[in-house]
Parts: structure tokens; C-alpha cells; sequence
């Protein structure tokens, strides 16, 4: 016989001792599936049999089937369960986490527990206590489903244990494997034509009937509707409504909830008593007009609708009234309420309505949850949660949202059916919440920020902790920093010569990642600076809530100069956007630049002084006068040949050093030896610019530059086809020509900007550094063959994970912006990008 048991049940199995519950158990679930009594009470006293013990060995197991349940884990308790009191702690802890509670009963003959006990040397129970766990056992099951469990199977005797087989039932709510596309309807209310209507701006062709009644509808595409609830009370005609409804879900090209008028209204079509208000006056009035059968019909669609449903992976939840994460996929009463009705503060308002509990507010879950219930005039994205109740029973309309490409369709209503009790007012977007306004629990902890480019993305609790110290007192106001840049990776190790990386590799790498067409950037050495620039002044408290011009800020969030040289620097940047048109063009007031600021003196004095110039100073009066030294004793006849040449080198080494970092240092004063290199143009307003190709945004660079040319400092570019041996050998020559002059090196990027290759996301760029230049990196002596054979063992996975994890997070933190979702969801994915530079990686690198 099969035993249908719920995903993520608690599976209790009752019966005497001896009666084969561990055999049962072990036969039909897995060994991490089940939980033991016996096997607890050997965990506390190394006694399986120890019954002194069982208190402290079942608050164990039901703290450790606490964490499955609540991960979602099928979970079997193993004990005998025979008396009610252990059995109430199971059901309570099920609704606890909101699963149902299953009980498998193995009602064998009492010979039969007596025999096995018997045959078990552990075992030496007297009969009593058998015959006390049979008679508690046979007082049990009548009263098993009263007691909270939702589905009771009992076994009869050996046989039917033994042909027993249990079979795990999704539960109706779960239908990840639906993927859509969907359109996800608000609230209808009776609102027939205008549900007609906007089944037509959606694609639906509607079939009719002989009466030309509307009673199915399906789209071309193999789209599939799925309405929210309360298709019923109200408006002007629900048995129309209903007819359309019913007739696309039996065809399977539509899905529904339940609302909380549909089950008030199967509860009035039983008979029973209630409270007819609300509009359901209406519903039986015109369902009055309609055949028993018919009425019938409604009765049953509406009492089998589900309380929500879990789509596409999970990526997508529809309930009535909306559900928080910790309800999704879930199966209680708890979870059915408030999937209907939601949840109120006690408290009512001037109306005389409920007040709602904002659940969307702290909403931060994975899933987009679509819901209604509650009249808005529009519908807006509040925390990944979007309201589609716009009140067009009302006045208002009936909107939709087309899933997964989050556009929102709407008709309007054709009169006002129904007055509000209540007048509709906007959606707040941000949940009572100032859009601006910073929480500690939006950062501290562990976090998962869901990116739209790289999927989830962790932040551990001490990353988070040290990013908080670095944002809390360094960095500038949070409200201008809307974008931290990603670590940049280097190519891969040229194993070749005497260098450490290689234009060869760059390209090799790309090309076997799928991405042919490349751009090669001059890489500026400076210091990478982001820059927030507005129109006018007016522009900031407007659209970032804080006055000032802008900022310019470093890597790390923290400004880059004191207030008075930012204000003049801003102001030369913000006359040059003007005079190349760029506010009209990109239809903005306000533009966040990617750039490279020089020199490297600028911001790194200290770090050139203190670090770089002592080295270099100290080899450069140590090393000639080493070697005089050893020339002399060489002269002598001393054998110190080896070590006089090697000392000889590590002055050259010494002298090239110094010329490398003293290449990107030089005087200034406030602005001037300043210079700008801008790149990439991040943002704007309501828009961002990683679709556009490199090519555009350099084009961008260039005007900036024709404009005030002793502050834009150029980059030179080449673009590489990867798949041209000619186009490949004209790269590298490029390279070694630039490097030759004494340049950094080069960047090189998908020239199409966001790319996904062959294997997934491609790299943003890759740096391929110069043979001088590395020796500022590894020191003077890092091409010396001991130290490079060392060096090129460098392990550059961790290192590329972490800045593709970084560009997702900067793309995720600008495309909220541009979304016009609050700071703190901006500044979730800003803050987590600090939080992953403190990863243990080669700063090298």
C-alpha cells in the first residue's frame, strides 16, 4: 500500500517498542532523514537504553528536527510517540515552522513487539511494558486527527508494514518547475470587460462561447495568466469573471489564488454564517441569476484555489495578500492567513479599516513576491515585492505584470463600480521608509545580495564587520556613493623571458572564454577615482537628498581631496559635460564618471615617501658602494666573483626601481599637474551605460577632453580581433611600444563592455602590466630567475572569482539607482563590495 506523505512534512511514527518503527524507517528514508530517540540518548549518555536520559535526548532531537524543518527537510522522529504529550510537541513544533505534521502508526500484534524485544539482547523491556505502550497506542487513534495531524496512516499487522511504501507528494503550492512566462493579474473584483481588455493588450485571444460568453483565453506564446485573487464581489459582473477564469485554469493556460472574498464567498454559498458586507451582496445576487450547476461549479474552483504559489525555482511567489520569505513553499494555517488577509498592527484607521503590518518594508528575501489586496494607484517595486491591486473596482485600473520581464500593463477601469470606503492613495516605494535613510542591520552579518548579472553573491559577518569600520569613519556620505569599482585581475603568468605577464595570454584567455572582439586600453598610472558630478546645485538635494556639487571619491569610498579642490576640480568637469552637451544628450542632470586621477603622487605621497623613496634610497647608496667594496677584494685575489655579480645587478635593479615609480610622480599645485582620464560613464539618471561598447564611452572621453585638455588627460586604445593572428601581433607590438615608453600597461576588456562568453560571465578586463612597472609591485629584484621561477606559481582564481563577484555587485548597486529603489538597496551591494576586499588575495596581484 503506498503512504502519500507532503515535502518538507514531520513524519511521526507511533507504536509500541518492538513494533519495527527503526526498521520501518531506515527502509523507506534516508539515514539523515530520520531521528532517533534511541539514538539521541546515546548521544547524551553513550547508553541507547538509558531512559534517565530521555528528557535531555528529546530536547536535542527537537532542536536538531527544529533546523530541518525550518531548512525544509523531510523529517522522521523515530520514538514511540504512544502518549499525547510527546505527540503535541511534534504537532506544535511542525506549525512552529510551518509544515504539516504526518503520523504512521504501526499497529502490529503485541506476540510480535514481544518477540522481537526478545530477540534483541539490548532489549529487556518486560511485557508490561509493551502492554502499557499497546493500550496508550489503541486510546491514540481515534483522536490523531483532532490532535493536528494532517494525514494519519495506519498499518495493520506485519504484512501491511511490510508492503508499505511511502511516496513524497510536492505540496500543491510548489510549482518551481513552472518557469512562465507569466502575466500575474491584480485584483478583478467583477470586473469583467476590463479583465477582457486587458487579456487583449496581453496577447490573449479570448474563445467564446455560443451565447458569446467569455470562457477560456490563451496566448499565442504559450504564455500563462496567473491571477492574485479576489476575482469575486463588487464590481458588475463576478459570474463573468469567474466563467473566464474557471474556463483558462481547466485549460492550463492560467493559474489562481485564493483571495480572501473567494473564501468568504464559499463559506456564504455553503450557508454559513456571515457577514455579508464588502460586496458579496453583489457576488450572490448575481450568482442568483446563474444555474445551481454553475453556482456549484464556483463553490468547488473557489474552495480548491491554493493560498499561493512557488514559480520558477522559487524566483517568484503569488499570494493574495502578499508572504514573507519565511512562508514561501510553506503549508500552515499561520502561512494560509496570511497569504489571505496578510497582517494588520491591531490598530484602525480613520476609516475604520485595518491598519496593515508592512511586511514589504523589511521584505529581503530571494524571491519576487507578486500580491494584492490592498488598493494602491499604481503598482511599484517596494523590496523585490510589487502591489497589483490598482483599484479597478474602484475607478482606478486593472493592471498586470508580465513575468519575467517585470512590465507592468494596465487598463482603465471603465467607471467606478464600487465607492472606496477608503480614497486610493499612492504605493509608498519605500515602505514607510525615508528612501535615504541607513540601517546597521541593512550590513552586520552574514548577507546574500542577489545580483542581476552573477546570481547570488555572499558576504560573511567579517567582511561585513570590516567594511562597517572603513564606511563608518572614513568614507564619504553614504547618499553620494552610489558605486565602489571592482578589483581588476591580471592576465595570466607568461612563463617566457624574463616577464611575469604578457599581452599572449590575455588574448589566448578571452579568445578560449568565447569573446573575440577586443579593446586594448592604456592603463593610467594614477589612482582610480569615481566621480559624482551634477548640473547645478540645486540638482543634489533633489535627486540625492544632500547638498553639494558631487564628490570624488577613491576605491575605497573615502574623498580624494579636501572640499575646496573637489569643488574646483567638479566644477572643471561639470563645465566640460556642459560645453560637450552631454546633459541633453543623455537626457540627465547628473553623471557618475570611472577614472583614472594623476598623478600617483596626488593621493600616494606618503605611501611614494615612506615606502618607495626609503627603498630606493637606501639601494642606492648600499649597493655601488657593496660593490666597490667587493671590486676591491676581487683585486685582491679574494673569489667573490658570484657574489660581485650579483650585487652589480641588484644595483641596476636598484636604479630601475627608482626610475619606475619616479615615471608617475610629479609636482602639484591645487589643479594644476593634475590630470583626469575618464573611461566609463556609469551612470545617469533612471539610466546605466554598461550596454553601450567601450568604443562609446572613450568617444564620450574624448569630447570631455577636446573641452579642457589640460585637465583630460587621453587613453589611447587598439582594438584586437582575437581569432586574426595579424590583428593579435599588432596588439602585442602595440603593448611592447607602450611599455617600452615607460607606460604601466594595458587593460584589456570585452570592446562590447558586459560580455557573457562560452564559460558564463566574461571578465570586465584584465591587466597586462609592463616588465618595469611590476618591479614597484614584487620589488627590484623580482626578475631575477630565483625570484620569478617563485613568483609565477601565483594562484590567480581566487583573485578573478573575486572580481567578477565585485563587477556584479557595482552593475547590481548602479542598476537600483537607475531602478529608483532606496539607498539602503543601492548601498547594500556598495557596502558589500568593500566588505569583499578585505579577502585574504595577494594585494600583488
Amino acid at each position: 500500500m503506498e503512504l502519500a506523505i507532503p515535502d518538507m512534512a514531520l513524519v511521526v511514527l507511533i507504536g509500541a517498542t518492538g513494533s519495527g518503527k527503526s526498521t520501518f524507517a531506515h527502509k523507506h528514508f534516508a539515514p539523515t532523514q530520520v531521528l532517533s530517540s534511541d539514538y539521541f540518548r546515546g548521544l547524551v549518555s553513550d547508553d541507547e537504553n538509558d531512559q534517565s536520559v530521555s528528557a535531555d535526548a528529546f530536547e536535542a532531537l527537537h532542536y536538531i528536527a527544529g533546523k530541518r524543518l525550518r531548512a525544509g527537510r523531510i523529517t522522521v522522529v523515530d520514538a514511540t510517540n504512544v502518549q499525547r504529550e510527546p505527540r503535541a510537541e511534534l504537532v506544535a513544533l511542525a506549525r512552529e515552522h510551518h509544515v504539516l505534521p504526518v503520523a504512521i502508526v504501526l499497529d502490529v500484534p503485541e506476540s510480535v513487539c514481544l518477540r522481537r524485544n526478545a530477540e534483541r539482547p539490548d532489549r529487556d523491556f518486560g511485557p508490561h511494558v509493551v502492554k502499557r505502550h499497546r493500550a496508550a497506542l489503541r486510546r491514540s487513534l481515534g483522536s490523531l486527527q483532532r490532535e493536528g495531524f494532517r494525514r494519519v496512516h495506519v498499518l495493520h499487522g506485519e504484512s501491511e508494514v511490510d508492503s508499505a511504501r511511502i511516496v513524497v507528494e510536492p505540496l500543491r503550492n510548489d510549482l518551481r518547475g513552472e518557469t512562465g512566462p507569466f502575466d500575474i493579474i491584480g485584483d478583478v473584483h467583477g470586473c469583467r470587460a476590463e479583465l477582457e481588455e486587458l487579456l487583449g493588450e496581453l496577447g490573449y485571444a479570448i474563445t467564446r462561447d455560443d451565447a458569446g460568453l467569455a470562457v477560456s483565453a490563451n496566448h499565442p506564446e504559450g504564455r500563462r495568466a496567473v491571477f492574485v485573487g479576489d476575482l469575486v464581489d463588487r464590481g458588475p459582473d463576478t459570474p463573468g469573471v469567474l466563467r473566464l477564469a474557471m474556463g483558462m485554469v481547466e485549460a492550463g493556460t492560467a493559474l489562481a489564488v485564493c483571495g480572501n472574498h473567494e473564501q468568504k464567498l464559499v463559506r456564504a454559498l455553503r450557508g454559513r454564517k456571515v457577514r455579508v458586507a464588502h460586496g458579496l451582496a453583489e457576488s450572490l445576487a448575481q450568482l442568483g441569476e446563474e444555474s445551481a450547476e454553475y453556482r456549484a461549479r464556483v463553490e468547488s474552483f473557489c474552495d480548491d484555489l491554493v493560498a499561493h504559489y512557488l514559480l520558477d525555482g522559487g524566483k517568484l511567489v503569488v499570494a493574495h495578500a502578499g508572504l514573507p520569505e519565511r512562508y514561501h513553499g510553506r503549508a500552515s494555517g499561520r502561512v494560509r492567513s496570511f497569504a489571505l488577509y496578510g497582517d494588520t498592527t491591531g490598530e484602525t484607521d480613520e476609516y475604520g479599516l485595518p491598519v496593515r503590518y508592512p511586511w514589504a518594508e523589511e521584505y529581503r528575501g530571494r524571491a519576487t513576491v507578486l500580491y494584492g489586496h490592498t488598493p494602491t494607484l499604481d503598482a511599484e517595486w517596494v523590496n523585490g515585492t510589487m502591489c497589483l491591486d490598482t483599484g479597478c473596482v474602484f475607478g482606478g485600473k486593472l493592471t498586470a505584470l508580465r513575468y519575467p520581464e517585470r512590465e507592468v500593463v494596465s487598463v482603465k477601469a471603465h467607471q467606478v463600480w464600487y465607492e472606496p470606503t477608503r480614497p486610493l492613495a499612492p504605493p509608498d516605494p519605500f515602505g514607510g521608509r525615508e528612501p535615504s535613510t541607513l540601517a546597521l542591520t541593512d550590513v552586520v552579518g552574514r548577507r546574500v545580495v542577489d545580483t542581476t548579472i552573477q546570481g547570488q553573491v555572499t558576504v560573511r559577518g567579517e567582511q561585513a564587520a570590516a567594511a562597517l569600520e572603513v564606511m563608518s569613519r572614513f568614507a564619504v556620505d553614504p547618499r553620494w556613493l552610489l558605486y565602489l569599482p571592482p578589483t581588476m585581475a591580471p592576465t595570466e603568468t607568461h612563463t617566457e623571458d624574463d616577464m611575469l605577464e604578457h599581452p599572449r595570454e590575455a588574448f589566448a584567455g578571452f579568445h578560449g572564454h568565447g569573446v573575440r572582439e577586443l579593446l586594448c586600453e592604456e592603463k593610467h598610472m594614477g589612482s582610480r577615482a569615481v566621480l559624482l558630478v551634477t548640473r547645478d546645485e540645486s540638482v543634489a538635494p533633489q535627486r540625492f537628498g544632500i547638498d553639494g556639487d558631487g564628490t570624488v571619491h577613491t576605491r575605497t569610498g573615502r574623498p580624494f581631496f579636501a572640499d575646496a579642490l573637489t569643488a574646483a576640480l567638479l566644477a572643471r568637469v561639470r563645465a566640460a559635460v556642459t560645453e560637450a552637451g552631454l546633459w541633453s544628450e543623455l537626457d540627465t542632470d547628473w553623471l557618475l564618471f570611472d577614472a583614472e586621477l594623476m598623478p600617483w603622487s596626488a593621493k600616494a605621497s606618503a605611501l611614494i615617501t615612506n615606502q618607495y623613496a626609503t627603498v630606493g634610497a637606501a639601494a642606492g647608496a648600499a649597493l655601488p658602494a657593496a660593490a666597490d667594496v667587493l671590486a676591491a677584494a676581487a683585486g685582491r685575489g679574494v673569489d667573490v666573483t658570484d657574489l660581485l655579480a650579483r650585487t652589480r645587478s641588484r644595483a641596476v635593479n636598484a636604479a630601475d626601481f627608482r626610475a619606475a615609480y619616479r615615471r608617475y610622480c610629479w609636482p602639484t599645485d591645487g589643479l594644476d599637474g593634475v590630470r583626469l582620464a575618464p573611461f566609463q560613464v556609469l551612470a545617469a539618471q533612471g539610466a546605466t551605460f554598461q550596454d553601450r561598447p567601450h568604443a562609446w564611452h572613450l568617444a564620450v572621453a574624448d569630447r570631455l577632453r577636446a573641452t579642457d585638455p589640460e585637465l583630460f588627460a587621453p587613453t589611447r586604445n587598439l582594438a584586437v580581433d582575437t581569432a586574426d593572428p595579424t590583428s593579435v601581433a599588432a596588439g602585442i607590438a602595440w603593448w611592447e611600444d607602450l611599455t617600452a615608453a615607460g607606460g604601466e600597461g594595458m587593460v584589456v576588456k570585452p570592446a562590447a563592455n558586459l560580455v557573457r562568453g562560452d564559460r558564463g560571465l566574461a571578465l570586465p578586463g584584465v591587466k597586462v602590466r609592463g616588465r618595469e612597472y611590476l618591479r614597484i609591485i614584487y620589488g627590484p629584484d623580482y626578475t631575477e630567475p630565483a625570484n620569478l621561477t617563485r613568483l609565477r606559481q601565483r594562484k590567480l582564481g581566487h583573485k578573478r572569482s573575486l572580481a567578477l563577484r565585485e563587477y556584479a555587485l557595482g552593475l547590481e548597486a548602479l542598476t537600483r539607482r537607475a531602478n529608483g529603489e532606496p539607498l539602503w538597496r543601492v548601498h547594500e551591494c556598495v557596502f558589500a563590495v568593500l566588505a569583499l576586499e578585505s579577502e585574504p588575495v595577494d594585494p600583488r596581484l
